[in-house]
């Protein structure tokens, strides 16, 4: 009895031991495989793996996407702006295999390689290109980060500058360089108005030059206008053009005897 004891004893912890020897790997990791300290061919994927119990060591690696934040990095740019930026990196591995054994730790390689490569961008950049620039900013940082990364079968995906924190004296210089350049849009665009209203006048002028109908009726409305008001004083000009027009368009009386009178030139001559 003693001896069933001990035999079931010792299948149960040999089965205990092999169990021990499965792997499970996730639907987004693969298993690179250790055998005595070399790599075998093939990488493990998802699901319930064996390992060989003592020879065999597994390592996972994650087949994500990855979001490094890069810390912010304070430079001079090429016009001698002091700026501080910082940066976000998302790749993925796409070698497992280079990413277990090329490199020790993929994650601190690429934050590294990120920093330094942001450091040779501002320095290479000028402030204007910082701050309204960035495509083209993003897409330089992506090649110096995916040239080396490639070597340790990283892929990146895309890498974008999140901030770019200027000092407080740059920022008042740039303020009262947008103040002066919106004055200087308004003071153009007053002068085009100004043209453009003195060319419709100058029109205005010639037709009512030619019809001096149009001047009495101008006259009229403008006097609606002010009436509309409930001023209590009316100022109502009166132009020469206007007299000159009511001359031209009054008739000379003919028939009337006193219209034929005439002031002589010397009143003395009307005395007896």
């Amino acid at each position: 009895m003693a001896i069933g004891y001990a035999l079931a004893a010792v299948v149960g912890a040999g089965m205990f031991w092999l169990a021990t020897n499965f792997r499970v790997v996730k639907q987004f990791e693969r298993g690179v495989v250790f055998r005595f300290g070399r790599v075998q061919q093939g990488v493990r994927g998802p699901g319930l793996t064996m390992l060989i119990p003592i020879a065999d060591r597994m390592q996972k690696v994650n087949m994500q996407i990855i979001t490094l934040p890069v810390p912010a990095q304070d430079g001079i740019t090429r016009d001698n702006v002091t700026v501080r930026v910082d940066a976000v990196i998302y790749f993925n591995v796409e070698d497992p295999v280079r990413a277990a054994v090329d490199v020790q730790d993929y994650m601190s390689a690429i934050g590294q390689v990120a920093q330094t490569s942001l450091r040779s961008i501002i320095g290479k950049s000028n402030l204007d290109d910082l701050l309204s620039n960035r495509e083209r900013l993003n897409q330089g940082l992506e090649v110096l980060i995916d040239s080396p990364a490639l070597g340790w079968g990283i892929h990146i995906d895309r890498v974008e500058i999140k901030d770019v924190v200027l000092p407080d004296s740059m920022k008042r210089s740039i303020a009262r360089q947008a103040e002066a350049e919106r004055e200087r849009r308004a003071r153009v665009i007053t002068a085009d108005g100004e043209l453009q209203a003195s060319a419709k006048l100058a029109q205005a002028a010639q037709v009512m030059s030619e019809h001096p109908a149009a001047l009495q009726l101008r006259l009229l409305e403008t006097v609606v206008e002010v009436a509309a008001e409930k001023n209590n004083t009316l100022v109502l000009p009166f132009p020469v053009e206007l007299l000159r027009f009511l001359e031209k368009a009054t008739p000379q009386s003919s028939g009337h005897p006193e219209a034929k009178a005439q002031i002589p030139d010397d009143p003395r001559s009307l005395l007896p």
